[in-house]
């Protein structure tokens, strides 16, 4: 669609598709319960409403997924700063020593010993939180790290969806509702074509509900969370890798000019 071209990739993936999933019910009922035929709107207000729409719906669920991240957060500790811990075995030791020292000289900072990250593992974290920072500032490019651009994005969709979940439930039960009324209305005959179109919301709506409940969870957000940490973490072999240089050419020795012959007698 010519609307999805003002956002970008991960915007589109882990922003707006939690809010359409979210709203899933509520769109089936509007694709299917009201004529459209009816609505006299211009084309171009018709998209420009929808692209406003698409906008505040992205935020909404990206606010509420920034919410529940920071609870996390407090809860549990930012990844990208607990794997970095010695006393975590995720990432192997050595890798992490390796990483350590690439970092202080980036950072112009002395990373922690294993005695001071002892004694003060806030002192420990404050360095990794710094490490943290200049990963993502230089990681930007997708193209060169598209691995650590699709754990983000697998983080930012489950994270945002979780933000809208219970939204999203009482929106499906509205929608059950307003279903119900309808086919209550219609005596329960599911034969016309308004009860079909009825039936087929609610088992839309069925369907949302257990995906909501049984898929989105804080468990599922938190291992997304711990998979990209790590990968944004593994991110410095990137870096730490030399590129080979190139052989050297051989250097062509010019010939001397020949000495031209004189037509002098010794």
């Amino acid at each position: 669609m010519e609307i999805f071209r003002f956002f970008d990739a991960y915007s589109i993936r882990a922003r707006l598709f939690p809010a359409i999933i979210a709203a899933a019910p509520a769109l089936a009922a509007l694709t299917l319960l009201i004529s459209w035929k009816t609505f006299g709107l211009s084309s171009a207000i018709a998209s420009f409403g929808i692209l406003v729409l698409l906008f505040a719906i992205a935020d909404f669920s990206r606010a509420r997924g920034r919410s529940i991240e920071a609870n996390l957060y407090k809860e549990h500790g930012m990844p990208s700063i607990t794997l970095f811990r010695r006393n975590d075995p995720t990432i192997d030791a050595g890798s992490k020593d390796r990483y350590r020292e690439f970092l202080a000289g980036k950072l112009g900072a002395a990373a922690p010993s294993p005695e001071e990250e002892s004694a003060s593992q806030a002192a420990a974290d404050a360095f990794y939180s710094q490490c943290g920072v200049w990963l993502r500032q230089n990681t930007r490019d997708t193209k060169k790290f598209p691995i650590l651009f699709g754990e983000n994005v697998t983080y930012g969709f489950r994270r945002n969806l979780l933000g809208v979940k219970m939204p999203a439930l009482w929106l499906n039960v509205t929608v059950v509702a307003v279903c119900a009324f309808i086919l209550w209305r219609l005596s329960w005959d599911m034969e016309t074509p308004l009860g079909s179109k009825t039936t087929v919301v609610l088992v839309v709506a069925a369907a949302h509900a257990a995906y909501m409940l049984l898929a989105i969870s804080r468990n599922a957000v938190w291992d997304a969370s711990r998979a990209y940490g790590r990968e944004l973490i593994l991110s410095c072999e990137s870096f730490l890798v030399q590129p080979t240089s190139p052989a050297r050419k051989t250097a062509v020795r010019k010939k001397a000019p020949k000495a031209e012959k004189t037509n002098s007698s010794p």
